[in-house]
């Protein structure tokens, strides 16, 4: 039985997997490369879908893709490729397997440049976590998405990355109603 306190609109309290992700991840800061490469490939899976969809996914997308090993998937030839694709567990997109690859490698030369991706990411923010709800992109969101894309990174538009950013807590973002809203 699910309990009764409010959460934001979007959460699902009908799947369990929504439920802990709403409570227990989402907004939650988590800056370790492991982490933020998962979310970032995770992300760009949504597309164009409802991020239930991918989270739905998420245990099928660790065991494709080597439970996001870097190293691994950076080195994902053709015989993989064909492989996810015909796995029915999860999102078979080829445009979007090919762009995790390639994100990937992006992700890795990104990390190596700055000493880590999240201190790439702190270029562009002072360390503080944003407050605001009821958007889905904002002027950090455009610079990275931007700044991704130039690197070559694809399904990295503002909006995903805006939800990635709201993953990873850098974006604090209940709504009003919600048990977890707190504005600072």
């Amino acid at each position: 039985m699910m309990d009764q306190k409010q959460r934001c609109s979007w959460c699902n309290t009908k799947n369990p997997l929504y439920v802990e992700y709403h409570d227990r991840e989402w907004c939650v800061p988590n800056f370790s490369e492991k982490y933020l490469y998962e979310m970032l490939i995770l992300e760009s899976f949504q597309a164009g879908l409802s991020w239930e969809c991918v989270l739905n996914k998420r245990e099928a997308f660790r065991k494709a893709y080597d439970n996001f090993d870097i190293k691994k998937v950076i080195d994902f030839d053709d015989k993989k490729i064909s492989e996810l694709l015909n796995n029915k567990d999860i999102i078979r997109n080829k445009l979007k397997i090919k762009a995790s690859i390639n994100n990937s490698k992006i992700f890795k030369e990104i990390s190596e440049e700055y000493g880590s991706f999240y201190n790439y990411l702190l270029t562009f923010y002072d360390g503080k976590t944003v407050y605001e709800i009821d958007k889905t992109t904002n002027e950090l969101s455009d610079k990275i998405s931007q700044d991704l894309q130039k690197r070559g990174m694809k399904f990295v538009g503002s909006t995903i990355i805006y939800s990635y950013l709201q993953a990873v807590g850098i974006i604090y973002s209940h709504e009003n109603e919600c048990y977890l809203h707190k504005n600072k």
